[in-house]
């Protein structure tokens, strides 16, 4: 199938307004992506990576790798990151680099308030070649695109205690014109605004339950709602659904393996038409961190 490439070839040449950033269904685990406040929320050194197939079948489809690390700062209110994220679809790729910094108060003896900024550099490149070009000598298709520069900025904030977190942010407020070589042909960054949340209950001495919310809202594009619910068992095994509205059911699964360790894996399937074009979607990834002697007395996060 060559939808993919043919969607591609839609937004190349009309006036776009509403390119998606790259979206992951482990989201909660995944949180500084979009929101620069996360930065050193954990407590420790946090490394993290994942790597996301989207539409597996389909030629052309989404894959997303993304890693980051991001830590506070001994004796300070501040945390500072770096991630890095490849989203490649059809012709095209985009790699993102950003920095983050967090600024944490404590409201209280349990919650915490923490402001975020993200700072991005961009590559964007669009390998025509790759296309079904059915007019080998149009001029829109001639010279691809090669490592175009971008730089952003965002911003976010994150309010959070070790059971609820909840958080607003914009990790790229500029808007980016990715293809404008003449009057009809705009593709364009817009902003895009997140909102999460979630909490964890104790529903016994080994069972926690953990819902969670991620809603993204961009100019052109109708409001993207993830809802996920995680159970989790003896503080080790996690087992849970998600539901992305209009768009996909999700199972998801996840294992503490030691102090340091946790590995994750979620499955989608589309709701929508699409389904019948592909074989899901899949998601894995791997989170460590360096925690001590002292770590390990503290109350552990489940976010």
């Amino acid at each position: 199938m060559r939808k993919i490439l043919f969607l591609f070839v839609v937004l190349g040449v009309s006036h776009v307004e509403a390119q998606q950033d790259a979206q992951f269904t482990q989201y909660m685990y995944n949180t500084i992506n979009v929101n620069p406040a996360y930065a050193g929320s954990r407590g420790v050194m946090s490394v993290f990576g994942v790597y996301r197939a989207q539409w597996v079948g389909l030629e052309g489809a989404p894959t997303t790798k993304a890693a980051s690390i991001h830590t506070p700062i001994n004796n300070s209110n501040v945390g500072l990151g770096v991630s890095v994220i490849q989203d490649e679809i059809g012709p095209s790729d985009k790699s993102t680099i950003s920095a983050d910094f967090s600024y944490t108060l404590n409201t209280s003896e349990n919650y915490k308030l923490s402001f975020g900024l993200k700072g991005t550099a961009s590559l964007f490149n669009v390998d025509y070649t790759k296309l079904n070009r059915y007019d080998l000598n149009d001029p829109r298709f001639q010279n691809n695109i090669d490592n175009q520069f971008s730089p952003n900025i965002g911003a976010g904030v994150y309010y959070h205690s070790d059971k609820l977190y909840a958080g607003v942010s914009v990790p790229f407020i500029l808007e980016t014109k990715h293809y404008d070589d003449n009057a009809s042909s705009v593709a364009k960054d817009a902003l895009h605004y997140y909102f999460i949340g979630g909490y964890v209950f104790d529903l016994s001495e080994t069972t926690k339950f953990k819902p969670a919310f991620l809603a993204k809202s961009v100019k052109g594009a109708p409001l993207q709602l993830d809802l996920t619910a995680n159970f989790m068992f003896n503080d080790k095994f996690v087992v849970g659904g998600a539901w992305r509205w209009s768009a996909a059911m999700s199972g998801l699964v996840g294992f503490q393996v030691n102090e340091n360790w946790f590995i994750g894996y979620t499955y989608d399937t589309d709701t929508t038409k699409l389904a019948n074009y592909n074989s899901g979607s899949h998601e894995f990834f791997l989170r460590y961190e360096f925690k001590g002697k002292q770590e390990k007395i503290v109350s552990p996060r489940f976010f």
